[in-house]
């Protein structure tokens, strides 16, 4: 009997490095938000610590809100690029302005820096959903084999902590250059490299990349996909798990910074300090695949027939392994 085939290979290292960068181009701006913003608009932009974690709270409950919203309108896009490829390259240029918009500081009153803030942080999160969701569910329509898919998403993560580390151990020398010594200067010039370098990056994914699985096409209502999604109980567990995790990180992100500046008193050696704990975080990545396929290799071990040599005319006795 024929040992089954090998799934075929359809993605090569140039479509998995396209595709790994395009997460490198979203958290050049994601981290920026989560380590910087919020000491940016107490420190810099001059606005209440209060009014910023409210601000936070419901831009967050908004884009929480849209994020399934994109992700419907998304899976229901049909063009000659795919389903998910077009948004990214439709999502540049808003995704590259509102970038730099969040960190221009004018001189409105106390009331007006709040509106402000309200504002571009809602513009730029939206944005950041119109790219990011189509981008994250690219992964399921690049290859039908499912190993492949695995290492694009190592290939991922390694892009995404790729990002971590040039946000983590450049913008504060940015800042400090661009603004020589005016962070109000410095932030948006800074941003300005950011801007670009993720705008590079997400037009090579968008080039890089090639959407071979078709998903069958989705015959229900929104609203029916939404009370799914909900029933959805994995949805739900990883959803949660999603949850407690990105508050973690936020607290953790948030409060870095501070404690250098404050505590320490040197806010550029939080860099150091973060760029060392990235590093370890790719090295997990890294063994993904490999701890991925061992685990498999032991599913296969635990339940392939074993066989046993018995009896004198050398007759082969099998028992199943449980």
């Amino acid at each position: 009997m024929n040992s089954p085939q090998a799934p075929e290979k359809l993605v090569f290292w140039k479509e998995k490095i396209g595709y790994a960068v395009g997460d490198t181009a979203s958290c050049l701006y994601w981290q920026t938000f989560s380590m910087f913003l919020m000491i940016f608009y107490t420190d810099t932009f001059g606005i209440a610590p209060a009014a910023v974690g409210t601000m936070f709270l419901i831009t967050r409950i908004w884009d929480a809100a849209i994020d399934p919203v994109m992700g419907v309108i998304a899976d229901r896009t049909e063009t000659r690029h795919g389903k998910f490829r077009p948004w990214i390259l439709w999502g540049i240029i808003p995704f590259t302005v509102s970038g730099v918009l969040l960190f221009i500081t004018p001189d409105f009153s106390p009331s007006g820096k709040l509106i402000y803030a309200y504002t571009t942080y809602t513009l730029v999160m939206m944005a950041y959903t119109v790219v990011n969701v189509p981008y994250g569910a690219l992964l399921g329509v690049l290859s039908p084999n499912s190993e492949e898919r695995t290492t694009l998403a190592s290939y991922r993560f390694i892009g995404a902590f790729l990002g971590n580390i040039i946000v983590q151990g450049s913008l504060l020398y940015f800042v400090r250059i661009f603004g020589k010594g005016n962070d109000r200067l410095g932030y948006p010039l800074a941003m300005v490299v950011f801007a670009a370098g993720a705008g590079v990056l997400f037009f090579y994914t968008f080039l890089s990349t090639k959407e071979r699985v078709k998903p069958p096409q989705a015959a229900s209502t929104v609203s029916k996909d939404l009370k799914d999604l909900i029933k959805n109980r994995p949805w739900v567990v990883l959803c949660l798990m999603g949850l407690a995790t990105l508050i973690y990180i936020s607290i953790r992100n948030a409060v870095t910074l501070y404690y250098f500046k404050y505590y320490i008193g040197d806010q550029a050696a939080a860099a150091p300090f973060l760029v060392s704990g990235t590093v370890f975080s790719i090295v997990g990545a890294l063994l993904t695949p490999y701890a991925t396929r061992f685990l498999r290799e032991q599913e296969g071990d635990l339940h392939r027939p074993h066989f046993d040599q018995c009896g004198d005319d050398g007759s082969l006795l099998f028992h199943q392994t449980r």
